[in-house]
């Protein structure tokens, strides 16, 4: 049974510390705190310990220190429950943690689910002690925890790190494209090495900037970074603020969002950068990035490409870049043979979809689908029903609603930004632009009548005329191009939902065949 005992952090209680059964010779977890800043450590002497924090003056300065222990923890479980707890309360907003990043990393170890039953006890008996403010489901729903620079990574995360650090130790300027599918935690690394970098000897005079094509994603990152000790959210920018300084390094995040000149909704500014920077008018947001400093991490993926506007994969298959790869699945529950079954659907591939952990279902019927993900919202919250842009958007004129499925009336998302946690969301249908660059538990896809399946040529058939993205199809000639957006917004929308995603599609024939792709076994 776990105990967490409180001690408070001076010289005169050091004996105190010593004395007690878990203080001097077991694994232990220690919180120090003063109200305001926490420090979250692990030892087997944590009075040892104690008196080497008490020589830095940052930690001198905190008040108290809990000792969490038990009869049964070893060094493997400390260390986890440490990494947790640094995870989960700089994501409480209660304290700023002053804890670093480094050597956050997520292992398996022997009887791990017990020790992660004991780390939801320690949690009930903090909130008690009124050390933390919110329950853990309120914490993993929340954009601060998902994003957090103490995210614990995975060896597949290390690697790419490890190889970033060696680049720039090496190199005095240096091109980098990580592709990853989604899901596979481009974000969560993204945001790591902000902090890693900033808080390392060798490169913390380097200017970082951490860049964010999209809006509503970049306001939630700056939101992140406004409660980490060392991050500020000026750190976070857009593509245009990259002309304002000159860099050493420059992060890119959803770099498959940067923008070229073609389908924007102001050229004249476009033009202007392009012109400020001694550019033509065919220079891109990747010339920006590329002309503003010395070292760049570009975070890739081609098939999130969902626009004409969007940067031309070309661009970045020509770059001379060393080219990493990100492929351990973290998101999807179903894992990576989820993640190739929607890929290879849409190249009308059908690859094996024993995903068993995963609650993937086709409906037949809208309503079902849409009363089905509330039920799921009433459980996990963060459930949320997407579709492709294949209905024009009404209410932005005053009508009720937007899309008319049978009896089932739904409006489009109300706000652009944040969308995804706004209180009517539950109610609304999010678009691409809303969701891309979110996890949600649940999604529920509306795949719209702009797609559609011939089942005597075998073939995927796109409807121009009923996809309603203005921007998504302006100027696009070529049929095959179109084909290659639409197909990639759903391959997005797809791989949305953490626990399970549900699928109701509006042409019956393009229905059946997910059905029979997914082996008739999850049909509703």
């Amino acid at each position: 049974m776990s105990d967490i005992k409180t001690f408070k952090f001076d010289k005169e209680n050091f004996c105190e510390i010593k004395e007690y059964h878990f203080g001097s010779n077991w694994p232990a977890v220690y919180l120090l705190e003063d109200g305001k800043e926490i420090y979250i450590g692990e030892s087997t002497s944590v009075y040892n310990r104690s008196r080497q924090h008490f020589e830095k003056e940052q930690k001198r300065k905190l008040k108290n220190i809990h000792v969490i222990s038990d009869e049964e923890y070893n060094k493997s479980a400390a260390l986890d429950i440490e990494s947790q707890l640094i995870q989960y309360i700089s994501a409480d907003e209660k304290f700023t943690v002053q804890n670093g990043n480094k050597g956050l990393s997520n292992h398996d170890y022997y009887d791990r689910d017990k020790y992660k039953a004991k780390f939801e006890l320690i949690w009930k008996e903090l909130t008690r002690m009124s050390l933390v403010q919110k329950s853990l489901l309120q914490i993993r729903n929340s954009q601060i925890f998902k994003y957090s620079p103490y995210k614990s990574l995975t060896d597949d995360q290390i690697h790419i790190v490890q190889n970033i650090l060696t680049i720039l130790k090496k190199t005095e300027s240096e091109t980098i494209v990580i592709n990853g599918s989604p899901g596979t935690g481009k974000t969560i690394v993204a945001t790591y090495l902000m902090k890693y970098l900033l808080e390392t000897k060798e490169y913390k005079n380097m200017k970082v900037g951490l860049v964010i094509p999209m809006t509503s994603l970049r306001k939630t990152i700056r939101k992140v970074f406004s409660h980490v000790k060392g991050l500020k959210p000026g750190m976070v920018i857009g593509p245009n603020d990259v002309i304002k300084e000159k860099y050493d390094l420059l992060i890119v995040d959803e770099a498959h969002r940067l923008t070229q000149r073609k389908n924007i909704t102001n050229f004249a500014s476009y033009d202007a950068v392009n012109k400020k920077i001694g550019l033509g008018k065919e220079g891109t947001q990747l010339d920006w990035i590329l002309n503003s400093s010395k070292h760049q991490i570009f975070f890739y993926d081609k098939n999130q490409t969902v626009r004409p506007a969007d940067i031309d994969t070309g661009a970045f298959a020509k770059m001379p870049a060393v080219r990493l790869i990100l492929s351990k699945q973290i998101r999807v529950n179903g894992g990576e043979m989820y993640i190739d079954f929607i890929n290879n659907f849409f190249d009308l591939e059908f690859s094996e979809c024993n995903f068993e952990e995963y609650d993937f279902k086709i409906f037949n019927n809208p309503s079902e689908m849409m009363a089905a993900i509330k039920e799921k919202n009433s459980e996990y919250d963060l459930c949320r029903v997407v579709a492709g842009y294949a209905w024009p958007w009404k209410t932005r004129k005053g009508a009720e609603f937007d899309i008319e499925l049978g009896d089932l009336k739904l409006s489009w998302n109300s706000q652009a930004v944040d969308w995804v946690n706004s209180k009517n969301a539950i109610n609304e249908v999010g678009c691409i632009h809303t969701v891309q660059g979110y996890d949600l538990n649940y999604a529920g896809v509306i795949i719209g009548p702009e797609i559609s399946y011939d089942p005597i040529n075998h073939e995927l058939i796109i409807h121009k005329d009923k996809y309603e993205d203005f921007n998504g199809k302006r100027s696009i000639s070529d049929p095959e191009e179109l084909k290659i957006y639409i197909f990639n917004i759903y391959r997005t929308l797809l791989t949305r939902g953490i626990y399970g995603t549900y699928v109701y599609v509006v042409d019956e024939s393009l229905r059946k065949l997910f059905i029979d792709a997914s082996e008739d076994r999850n049909f509703t």
